[in-house]
């Protein structure tokens, strides 16, 4: 079994009530339980500022589903509470799942890129991970607590 972190994030509709769904809907897969959630949090945009805040949060989860198979579920999930990927990237959207780390594994393919690649300079991911393990260093440029203090 492998402890993935999944970032968690929504500037649409019922924000909350999306992200608790998508909890609820990555829980009910087989090979995937879900350990523990932060608190949300509501954070400026980044990137195309010109939209609602988001409400942001990670999750914890434990699972022996494989990394390329668990990015497939997140999109899945994505898709089933009606994200689309039309429009300017960064843009609004109903829900966004990322997947920030898993384990210690490092990977660097098509389409999944293991820890997030953005994940050292984005506060909005950073927070709630470091709440979630704050004495997490895995495979993303350091301790996560480092990293955050570094974006002060």
């Amino acid at each position: 079994m492998t402890t993935a972190y999944v970032g968690l994030g929504a500037n649409l509709g019922d924000r909350r009530a999306t992200i608790e769904r998508a909890l609820e809907l990555l829980g009910a897969v087989a090979g995937i339980e879900v350990l523990a959630v932060s608190s949300l949090r509501e954070t400026d945009p980044v990137g195309l500022e010109d939209q609602p805040r988001f409400l942001n949060g990670a999750v914890a989860v434990e699972t022996a589903v494989p990394a390329r198979e668990l990015l497939g579920v997140l999109l899945a999930v994505e898709r089933q509470l009606g994200r689309t990927r039309e429009g300017p990237r960064f843009g609004p959207r109903a829900i966004d799942l990322d997947l920030l780390v898993y384990g210690d594994a490092e990977l660097d393919e098509p389409g999944l890129t293991v820890p997030h690649p953005r994940l050292h300079e984005r506060r909005f991911a950073l927070e709630p991970l470091a709440e979630l393990a704050p004495g997490l260093v895995g495979p993303c440029r350091g301790p996560v607590e480092e990293l955050l203090r570094g974006l002060n």
